[in-house]
């Protein structure tokens, strides 16, 4: 069995994912950690900060807020937990501590936990160069009224696979009415729109002449990050320290 602790417990997704986690075979969960939990009632352990857990815990799932970050490392560092990362919103130099911290732990980071999602980063990957050329690419990502960051972390994702494949030359745009010009080749379009209960929505456009290629993929439940999340733990445990992501679980 592998000893979980939530981290973001009475957070949308951290109610998914405890919810999920109790239902597999193999995890067991242990406790979770939210600041909110004075206020709230639960059948599970839940403690306000990381650092007043003292329980045995094998890995730590994050679905929080970016200004935990600093507490989450120093507690996974200094205890060595593995860590598996889906918080969005997060910096530059939120990266930065994350991958200095993986010189001591392993830890298990994507924008988006969807196999779905990064099975289209793998797609991307592929038919970019050969689009590249003769075809205009925008990013369109939808999501419900209460999400804070824009665009999602997903989009920046899909934005980085497909720049990945083209030595970073793209620029990306994010906001088309201040710019009275024609639209540059070395562009990447990426657009947010909020609205309703949509749970998340990407649909990368391929615009050339005469003719339109759009993937796009659709999150119909918070299940599928929950479940992916849960992959991620079973594939970190007990690995050597390190940055890993979905491509590596991918190839497993």
């Amino acid at each position: 069995m592998i000893n979980v602790l939530i981290n973001g417990f009475y957070g949308k997704m951290g109610q998914v994912l405890a919810n999920e986690v109790k239902q597999d075979n193999d995890m067991n969960l242990i406790a979770g950690v939210d600041k909110n939990a004075i206020s709230t009632h639960s059948d599970s352990k839940v403690y306000n900060y990381i650092s007043d857990c003292n329980d045995a815990i094998d890995v730590i799932i994050d679905f929080s807020h970016p200004d935990s970050l600093s507490d989450l490392l120093k507690y996974a560092t200094e205890k060595n937990i593995a860590l598996v990362i889906g918080t969005t919103g997060l910096t530059s130099n939120d990266m930065d501590k994350i991958k200095m911290a993986a010189e001591k732990i392993p830890i298990f980071y994507s924008a988006n936990m969807s196999l779905g999602i990064n099975v289209l980063v793998s797609i991307l990957k592929n038919i970019t160069p050969v689009l590249e050329d003769t075809f205009d690419m925008e990013i369109v990502e939808k999501h419900h009224n209460k999400k804070i960051d824009a665009p999602s972390g997903t989009a920046y994702m899909l934005a980085e696979a497909i720049n990945s494949t083209l030595e970073d030359k793209k620029d990306y745009v994010f906001d088309r009415h201040v710019k009275k010009e024609a639209r540059d080749k070395n562009e990447i379009g990426i657009h947010s729109i909020r609205g309703g209960t949509i749970v998340g929505e990407h649909t990368v456009i391929f615009a050339g002449c005469d003719e339109v290629i759009e993937i796009k993929h659709s999150a119909s439940s918070k299940k599928i990050f929950a479940q992916g999340a849960i992959k991620a733990a079973k594939f970190i445990y007990n690995k050597e320290s390190g940055f890993y992501n979905m491509e590596d679980l991918m190839k497993m």
